[in-house]
């Protein structure tokens, strides 16, 4: 590699490869202050320590119904191996992987590139929508590696509202779509404090959906939030609580739309294709999930056009 290759990085959150990776990938997640404040400062690594140790089994279990792992790493690499590919017929791009709460860590990847020779350096966060318990915590975490291995770099901007992004929604909502379904657009849930203290999480929602909306205009949604977990106030209504009241109002077909994800894992395989497929059934009702965008095609050249952007500005292509 020379410095004329542009490096682009795919940050993702991570999750356990395994049953014994459950505990150190909790512990990391919620050592992060960023996602949850667990009471005072001093107090957030013990108190993440405690909840590693209780949670484990029961979290091991939900990745045991999937296979026994996540399988988000391996899929963010065929995504970043079809990137390539594309990219390559623009220039020297070579696409890495790095996570934010397990192997292989942003700092681990950034060390592995500059280490190659790459100097340049896009940067792909693989959230739509920005938080910063998300993409915020993973560009923390990317600027303290750049300390240590610095290149010139640039950022892909939050892309909730990117034309490619959303015709790729579209299009596996509109294969699902039938007469008579009520969409359920799932985001993952955040600490209501953020929203309040001016996170445009919620927003990019919103703006991704009134974008859908456009281009399916006889869609009739709702919009929950999953994935609960600490001892703070969450986003409302919950998924659970949406189904019931859809349930209650006479509607028998739902299609879940896991809008904040790009790829599945622990929340689409085991939370909404079964814990919440199961309530839906014990309500009367039919759910069906959309297909994760995964590596569609129409998503990776989505995905190609934000870093193109973002390297022609720069002169990289």
């Amino acid at each position: 590699m020379d410095e004329q290759t542009v490096g682009v990085l795919l940050m993702n959150l991570g999750g356990p490869d395994g049953p014994e990776s459950v505990r150190p990938f909790l512990y990391n997640l919620f050592s992060d202050r960023l996602i949850i404040k667990l009471g005072p400062a001093f107090m957030q690594k013990p108190l993440a320590w405690l909840i590693s140790k209780r949670r484990p089994p029961k979290s091991a279990g939900y990745y045991a119904k999937i296979g026994g792992g996540s399988p988000l790493l391996e899929i963010t690499r065929q995504q970043a191996s079809a990137l390539e590919t594309r990219l390559r017929e623009h220039g020297d791009f070579r696409c890495f992987v790095g996570m934010r709460y397990w192997h292989p860590y942003i700092g681990d990847t950034l060390e592995d590139m500059y280490a190659s020779g790459v100097r340049r350096l896009v940067v792909l966060s693989l959230y739509p929508h920005y938080s910063i318990a998300t993409t915020g915590s993973s560009m923390a975490s990317l600027k303290e590696a750049l300390l240590k291995y610095p290149m010139d770099s640039v950022s892909v901007d939050p892309w909730y509202s990117h034309p490619g992004y959303i015709d790729s929604m579209a299009e596996v909502i509109r294969e699902a779509l039938r007469e008579g379904t009520e969409v359920v657009f799932s985001a993952h849930s955040l600490p209501r404090s953020f929203i309040e203290g001016g996170d445009p999480y919620v927003e990019h929602i919103m703006e991704t959906i009134h974008a859908l909306e456009k281009k399916l205009p006889a869609m009739s949604w709702r919009l929950g939030y999953q994935s609960r977990s600490g001892p703070v106030k969450w986003l409302e209504p919950s998924t659970e609580e949406v189904l019931e009241r859809t349930a209650a109002e006479g509607v028998r077909d739902v299609l879940v739309v896991p809008i904040s994800f790009v790829s599945d894992h622990i929340e689409t395989l085991y939370e909404i294709d079964m814990l919440y497929k199961g309530i839906a059934e014990k309500l009367g009702m039919e759910l069906r999930r959309t297909e994760s965008l995964n590596i569609i095609p129409p998503f990776i050249h989505a995905l190609e056009a934000l870093v193109l952007g973002k390297a022609r500005v720069k002169g990289w292509a």
